[in-house]
């Protein structure tokens, strides 16, 4: 339950130091600045919260019994729509955005000092727009979960 909790609440974390890091390319396109420090610290805490999220994640699949239902077979999953959602589309579209994020921060570094934001605003971008997509929001039918866990 306590990885539950704290996966939950990490993705709050998670979407403000996304939307730090769009913005910081946003801004940086705009009013076309150089690559700053704190530019490049909104993409590597970006990158390290995802990073800890993919962790629980993992050790949710294995701990809660969803791993044993792949294992009973796709066929039962496909056909529950809650167990569809939090199997195949929450963590393949999840794992997408960890992967851009990765992605990302990679190419950011390589990237020419004229196209630093860019590549941030379209690779970041991208990746926080599947985390919003695929997080459980409350009122969403079936899947839906509270705002908050708590202990």
């Amino acid at each position: 339950m306590t990885t539950l909790i704290l996966h939950s609440a990490l993705r709050w974390l998670i979407l403000i130091a996304g939307f730090w890091t769009v913005i910081n390319a946003i801004s940086g396109i705009s009013q076309k600045r150089t690559f700053s420090a704190n530019d490049n610290k909104s993409s590597l805490f970006f990158m390290i919260v995802c990073d800890l999220q993919l962790l629980l994640g993992l050790i949710l699949v294995f701990t809660n019994g969803w791993f044993d239902k792949i294992k009973a077979g796709m066929g039962d999953v496909m056909k529950d729509p809650v167990n569809r959602f939090f199997i195949v589309e929450h963590g393949i579209m999840m794992i997408l955005a960890w992967v851009l994020v990765h992605v990302g921060r990679s190419a950011v570094k390589k990237a020419a000092p004229e196209k630093k934001h860019k590549k941030m605003l379209l690779l970041f971008g991208i990746a926080l727009f599947l985390i919003l997509l695929s997080i459980p929001w409350t009122g969403r039918p079936n899947v839906g979960r509270p705002m908050m866990r708590w202990f």
